[in-house]
Formats: C-alpha cells, structure tokens, sequence
C-alpha cells in the first residue's frame, strides 16, 4: 500500500480546518474517554478452534452536523476516481431502495467496544452515526486485506449513489494499517443551464410524476439515476454530485486503543480487540 503513515504524523484533508474543528475533535475525546480503561469482554466468538491473531475489528462512520457553506474547505474542483468495479467485499453499502448489503458476519452494535462511544455522539445531537460494524477475523502477519466498499448516508438521486462512499482496507505488516478512503459529497449546484436544458429535453426524455419509466426507453434520466454506477465506473458523467470533504489516510493501529481519523464532516473511529481463545 502506498504512502504509508507509520504514526508518526497524520495525513490531514487539503485546505483551512473548519473553525470550530477542534470542538468536533474534544466532543468525540470525551465521547471516548469512558472507553480507555474499558475492557469489554462480551460477544467472544463461539468457535472452540484455536485462529492466528484473531481480532474483532470495529468500525464507527459519524457525519458532524453542519451546513455545508461553513465549511471552511474548498473541495469542489477535486474529482476523485471513480468507484473501482473489482471491489467486490462490502462494509456495508445501502443502494438507493434502502437494501442493505454486507460480506461480513457483522455482530449485533450492542457487542461493540465502541458502542457507547457512538450512543454518546448521537445523543449529543451535533452528530449522526452512519455506520456501527464489528467482525471477528484473523489478521495474521504479512495479511492483505481486500477494500471493503462503503456507500451509507443520504441517498443522492441525481448522482445516484450514497453521500458518503469509499472504502477502507485493512492489512497488516509488522503492525495492522487501516486506510481510510471515504468522499462526503452535496449535490451539484443546479445552475440556470441545468434547468434550460432539461426545460428543452423531449418528454419521453424526462422524468414522469409517478416516477414509472417506460420499457422501451433504454436512455432515459430515470433509468441513468437508477443506475450511476454503470456510468461512473466507465467515467461517464463522473461525478454528478459535489465533493464536499474527504478522508485519506493510513493510520498504524494497536489493538485495545480507539483511534480516531477524520475530516471537518465526517470521521472514523477504529478499535481491534484481540481475542485470546
């Protein structure tokens, strides 16, 4: 994996922090801070047979509250890289009926270590828990891990797909490494050429009222908005929505600590517990 942080110093998202950032950061220090003696010893896995490094990985997805034009970032010109169409094992990803889809065997949120971390952030009412996961799983050394696919949040129709989505890999060396790659997008801005040219579409062209779409139609708006994906993983119309912030970065992780990784939106808390069968 490239650009590897060894811990010695964060990768941070371009541009001016958000002022106020370090509120975002204290608010979730304390939300953690009953965690950092807590030993939690529930949800142990059933299996009797002995497994190398095995570990119950969790991972927490929280969204900050905040309008959109106080962010101090000014992201809207970066164009990520469309979704890679060979990541094929999945965090969780909500397409845009609400069906959820996992390839993990998740455990029930309640089993986290992380759990009342998250309850404390969602009840404070600045922030919104997208995503609370757990699996249990051998990471032994030299271990590559594979992306696992994110897509949760707010369902952008226009752009079709989830506002927050990415993917985060898990590998491990001498020590375990998460990279995080997660993109908060806002939907374009409608500017007055927008709306003229869907003003001049062809009716068969645009969307009905009842949302139905016609089956002889194999290039209409609603058909394309049902299925981005097709389009952005080819570039076309990449991206139909705005990138508001994002989060890269690699961090070194050591089990039985919360880590936190974060942009001025969202951020990622990160806690392995090694279990000892």
């Amino acid at each position: 994996m490239n650009n590897r942080n060894i811990g010695a110093k964060p990768l941070r998202t371009p541009g001016n922090l958000l002022l106020g950032k370090s509120t975002f950061i204290f608010a979730v220090v304390l939300a953690l801070s009953p965690l950092v003696s807590a030993q939690q010893t529930s949800g142990q896995a059933a299996s009797t047979e002995a497994r190398e490094d095995y570990y119950r990985a969790e991972f927490v997805i929280l969204e900050r509250k905040v309008e959109p034009d106080a962010i101090n970032e000014r992201m809207a010109g970066r164009i990520p890289e469309p979704p890679n169409p060979d990541v094929t094992e999945i965090l969780r990803a909500v397409d845009g009926n609400g069906t959820v889809e996992t390839t993990r065997d998740l455990v029930p949120r309640s089993e986290l270590h992380l759990n009342s971390a998250a309850n404390r952030l969602e009840n404070s009412g600045r922030y919104r828990i997208l995503l609370a996961a757990g699996w249990y799983q051998s990471f032994p050394p030299d271990f590559e891990g594979e992306p696992l696919r994110v897509a949760i949040g707010d369902w952008l129709a226009e752009a079709g797909h989830r506002d927050v989505e990415g993917h985060i890999t898990i590998d491990r060396q001498r020590y375990l490494h998460v990279d995080v790659h997660l993109n908060h997008w806002q939907p374009m801005p409608r500017t007055e050429e927008t709306v003229d040219v869907m003003a001049s579409a062809p009716e068969e062209d645009q969307p009905s009222d009842t949302g139905e779409t016609s089956d002889e139609g194999t290039g209409s708006v609603s058909e394309t908005a049902v299925q981005p994906e097709q389009a952005a993983i080819s570039g076309i119309n990449w991206p139909r929505a705005e990138l508001l912030t994002w989060i890269r970065e690699t961090r070194r992780m050591r089990s039985e600590e919360v880590h936190f990784l974060d942009s001025p939106t969202i951020g990622v808390l990160v806690f392995f517990k090694k279990i000892e069968e």
